[in-house]
């Protein structure tokens, strides 16, 4: 998740200090990935260094008050303009502790599996109550929030069908008589 873009979209809305918009990602996003304050004013810093932000004095109760600049703004349009790249993912740790606990001996590979459907189908559940819970009284600034739940229900979705794939997987690897502690073939290059 880019925060630096984040942040230089939010000054465009209007000049604001750190935890305002701290606040103000958490509130437009349902604080489904919150944010580290220290990491926004880091990530201030960085900005300011770099010409995209300037500091516009402060709101008379001592928080530094940021503006975006022309050169933030055009970021900011760059960035919205793009596609994210998926060309590397973000590491996914329960596809690499599947990936291990296939290759390790005396690890329940089903147990793994299964342990983590029970953890996928909860987040599944939830995420579409809460969908149903602000659709039921959906007001226009619940449209960003709906935006991220359909997201996290289609993530939890995937990764649902993505264990059913892999535990039946390793019911065909048992029944073809390969062991699940078998390492994988290495890859070349």
């Amino acid at each position: 998740m880019s925060i630096r873009h984040s942040l230089l979209a939010l000054l465009q809305d209007q000049p604001r200090y750190g935890y305002e918009l701290r606040v103000e990602f958490e509130d437009r996003t349902g604080a489904a990935w919150p944010l580290n304050i220290g990491q926004v004013y880091t990530t201030l810093d960085r900005l300011e260094r770099d010409g995209l932000v300037s500091k516009d004095g402060d709101d008379g109760g001592g928080h530094v008050i940021y503006s975006i600049t022309d050169a933030g703004a055009e970021e900011a349009g760059a960035w919205f303009a793009g596609a994210v790249d998926r060309g590397n993912p973000p590491r996914n740790e329960i596809a690499i502790k599947l990936a291990l606990a296939v290759t390790l001996p005396g690890v329940d590979t089903s147990a793994v599996i299964q342990s983590q459907r029970e953890v996928s189908v909860k987040a599944l559940q939830e995420h579409t109550q809460a969908r149903k819970t602000v659709s039921a009284n959906q007001r226009s600034s619940d449209t960003a929030w709906l935006l991220v739940l359909d997201s996290l229900i289609f993530q939890a979705e995937a990764e649902v069908r993505w264990l059913d794939l892999c535990e039946a997987r390793m019911v065909q690897g048992q029944l073809s008589g390969e062991s699940s502690q078998a390492a994988p073939p290495r890859r070349q290059g």
